[in-house]
């Protein structure tokens, strides 16, 4: 109860005129590392924000888990969404150190969750197309990379976008 207590009692908590309940989460961001003060107890460097909205308050603000669970009265929903936001981090991470292999055209590819990915040379930089494995569907990145590099990175998001859309 004590950690409850110390963010409760700072900031805007104690201040009239903000709302203590009845928040809603609109959002939800990773900094990649602690890097932002929390809005609501103005006390803790946050890494994992929740964005929180109130039809009473102005103000869209960035707060910590713990002031989310305290503005929402909830306190599952909060910890769901940074656990989600911790496990895309790590597979961030790991995506980096995954191994592609080099198609007969001599573009890098890999196959992932009934997915194929590929990195093309498009223009001045590279793009990515991602399919579905064993269907007809497909889509070709409208972005281009500077490096090959940078778009396999950003084939983890192709990859996660194709999830639910392909």
């Amino acid at each position: 109860m004590t950690k409850v207590i110390e963010h409760t009692s700072r900031g805007k908590w104690s201040r009239s005129g903000v709302p203590h309940k009845g928040w809603t989460c609109v959002g939800v961001d990773d900094l990649e590392e602690p890097s932002q003060e929390c809005e609501m107890c103005e006390s803790v460097d946050i890494r994992y924000v929740h964005y929180m909205e109130h039809p009473d308050h102005s103000d869209i603000l960035a707060v910590g888990c713990v002031c989310a669970e305290n503005m929402e009265k909830d306190y599952v929903r909060p910890r769901e969404r940074e656990m989600g936001m911790r496990r895309i981090a790590r597979r961030r991470k790991s995506w980096a150190e995954r191994d592609w292999r080099v198609s007969q055209l001599g573009n890098p590819f890999l196959n992932s969750e009934g997915f194929n990915l590929i990195v093309f040379e498009r223009g001045d930089g590279f793009s990515i197309t991602v399919s579905r494995r064993g269907a007809d569907r497909r889509q070709v990145g409208k972005k281009c990379y500077p490096s090959q590099d940078q778009a396999k990175a950003a084939a983890l998001g192709a990859l996660m976008w194709a999830k639910s859309h392909l």
